[in-house]
């Protein structure tokens, strides 16, 4: 037998967890939106795309960070506004669909050094 060493990841998709996160939010928000539920809504899609947009940045996909700025704050909890009707309700899945793109197209590629010390 002999022993294998590892080969160092080509990419990371750091993005990918936050950006499924938030779609699961999103794909249940149009059952909330009536309710006091949202607002941990858009907590968590609010949060979930400051980090997409973080990882954006560090991969280097700078395109990336100005939809998640604006997903930001629209979504946001702080000073939240009051959208309603159909558009509204439509945009939750629409900014799902976004995370899921983002978290499958932002990739990492760590420099070898930082491989090889894994």
């Amino acid at each position: 037998m002999s022993a294998r060493t590892p080969q160092p990841v080509a990419y990371q998709r750091n993005a990918l967890a936050p950006g499924l996160l938030a779609a699961i939010a999103l794909f249940l928000a149009p059952l909330l939106i009536a309710s006091d539920w949202f607002l941990l809504i858009r907590f968590v899609v609010a949060i979930m795309a400051v980090i997409v947009g973080w990882f954006a940045v560090q991969a280097k996909q700078w395109w990336w960070l100005p939809v998640f700025a604006a997903i930001a704050v629209i979504w946001n909890p702080i000073y939240p506004f009051e959208f309603s009707g159909p558009f509204w309700v439509a945009a939750q899945p629409v900014a799902a669909i976004v995370f899921l793109v983002a978290g499958a197209l932002i990739k990492y590629r760590p420099a070898p050094s930082e491989a090889t010390k894994r």
